[in-house]
């Protein structure tokens, strides 16, 4: 079966970010494909996997990209279909830099974009762009939030339990 998410960064630096987006994809059951590739140090092979991504049977790709990060509006450029981008922290702005950078796409060529090393909320909304047309899938979502409610609800029963000072 076709992978149906591409996750794609620029440097193996953004792996613990990019495995956030794993786990939920592996958790709701999508399946994906991880790749490292520099839009900037190796621009050919970048364009191909751009270029071949609906062949691939892409739906979505998530582009991890930190300071320039070209990586997500180049995607979106090329790839005719939905592009998420993650800002990566730098540690010279923060992850401003790739914020700004990612959000600031011309006219034409958007990119939805998350919070600053925000890899599991790109996942989820990789997730919710294809439940639009796979019930199955907005089912395991739906019980992702009812998961999400048990454990805020049991976080405030400890809270109650024990007071604020012994949480």
């Amino acid at each position: 079966m076709m992978a149906k998410i591409g996750i794609v960064m620029g440097s193996d630096s953004d792996m613990p970010v990019m495995a956030k987006a794993a786990e939920i994809l592996e958790k709701l059951g999508i399946e994906y494909e991880m790749t490292i590739i520099s839009a900037h140090r190796e621009p050919d092979v970048f364009f191909e996997y751009a270029k071949s991504a609906e062949q691939k049977g892409f739906k979505v790709i998530i582009a991890g990209a930190g300071m320039a990060a070209h990586l997500p509006g180049m995607c979106a450029a090329i790839f005719p279909m939905p592009v998420i981008g993650i800002p990566m922290h730098t540690t010279s702005l923060g992850g401003r830099d790739s914020l700004y950078s990612i959000v600031q796409m011309p006219s034409g060529i958007p990119v939805a974009t998350v919070a600053i090393n925000g890899g599991a909320n790109a996942a989820l909304l990789a997730a919710k762009i294809l439940a639009t047309s796979d019930d199955k899938l907005l089912l395991k979502l739906k019980d992702y939030s009812d998961e999400l409610k048990e454990q805020v609800q049991a976080k405030d029963v400890r809270l109650q339990e024990v007071g604020y000072k012994n949480y």
